[in-house]
């Protein structure tokens, strides 16, 4: 192999760094050691108020990692003509912005210019699994916020329509394991999903089928019913899995027995590997919260371009 190659074949294979030895939960210990309960109170005080809080969090923190890295690019306005990921096609439905505001608001008081937006939405993220009944964990913490955000740059999420190749890729371009993609998508225990990401599966499947066969016929029958072939109603949808505001294995059981929304749910019963995972978490809600730790730790620590802290989520210095 000759060194052109070999510079070549490292530039591919450093494309996704991970910032798990830059990144400690320790990093704010001397200068905020009261980082993670401030942002926990924010959290806890908007969860009084809306119960679709949770289920928002954690997919604006997952949006954020998977655009640019997890540097809080997700959290900036447009400006003038630039066009920032939050206005995406993909991002049009994130909410609850005003949580990570009110948390910053906080720690800006307490501890000035010391904690990232970027550490934020992860800590944030991590409480709305661990206020919903799931497993909480020690975040590693360091990021820094990056400057630029491109609402053209979101066509990199994994779409709710790709197969099982399409998700391999998404996640592989990012570090992440097929592992990692059966346990994030555990995710989808929380959450609601509005008709247009899973009306591909209720009209015209393909030439053959007007249904996806995959699912089951009276949970088919009951989406039609909420998400007609010409729906007019802006907000309709249907809740990702029987216990929507409770973090549990539930996505799991639904899964297997043809009650998904999304093609990208389907999809992981597609291949052996990822079948057998999913029967083992739809199993073992234990075993499903390990490692639903491990993987969120390891994307959360995909790193971004930041280098500083904002002093406000929402726009640059």
């Amino acid at each position: 192999m000759n060194a052109h190659m070999l510079n070549l074949l490292v530039m591919v294979i450093f494309v996704v760094t991970f910032d798990v030895q830059a990144l400690s939960p320790h990093y704010y210990d001397q200068t905020c050691p009261q980082a993670d309960h401030i942002v926990t109170n924010a959290v806890k005080k908007a969860m009084s108020n809306d119960k679709t809080v949770p289920a928002a969090l954690l997919r604006m923190h997952f949006h954020d990692c998977f655009v640019r890295g997890c540097d809080g690019s997700v959290l900036l306005d447009s400006k003038g003509k630039n066009k920032a990921e939050k206005d995406g096609p993909p991002n049009i439905s994130l909410h609850a912005f005003y949580v990570i505001d009110n948390a910053k608001k906080a720690l800006e008081e307490q501890c000035p210019g010391i904690v990232s937006c970027a550490d934020i939405l992860s800590l944030a993220a991590r409480d709305a699994v661990a206020l919903s009944g799931g497993p909480t964990w020690a975040v590693p913490k360091g990021r820094k916020d990056g400057r630029i955000s491109k609402a053209i740059e979101t066509r990199q999420l994994p779409a709710p329509t790709f197969n099982i190749s399409q998700l391999r890729q998404n996640f592989g371009q990012r570090g992440l394991s097929m592992h990692d993609l059966v346990v994030l998508s555990g995710g989808h225990t929380l959450g609601f999903a509005h008709c247009s990401s899973f009306q591909n599966r209720l009209h015209n499947f393909n030439t053959q089928k007007e249904i996806d066969p995959t699912l089951n016929p009276s949970f088919a029958a009951s989406l039609e019913g909420v998400c007609p072939a010409h729906n007019k109603v802006k907000n309709a949808g249907s809740t990702l899995d029987g216990t929507v505001t409770s973090f549990d294995n539930i996505y799991y059981k639904m899964l297997i027995q043809g009650k998904s929304l999304f093609s990208s749910d389907e999809a992981l019963l597609a291949v052996p590997s990822t079948k057998k995972l999913v029967a083992k978490y739809a199993n073992s809600n234990e075993e499903f919260e390990r490692a639903f730790v491990k993987s969120m730790i390891k994307m959360s620590s995909i790193s971004g371009s930041g280098n500083e802290v904002r002093l406000n989520c929402r726009r640059v210095r």
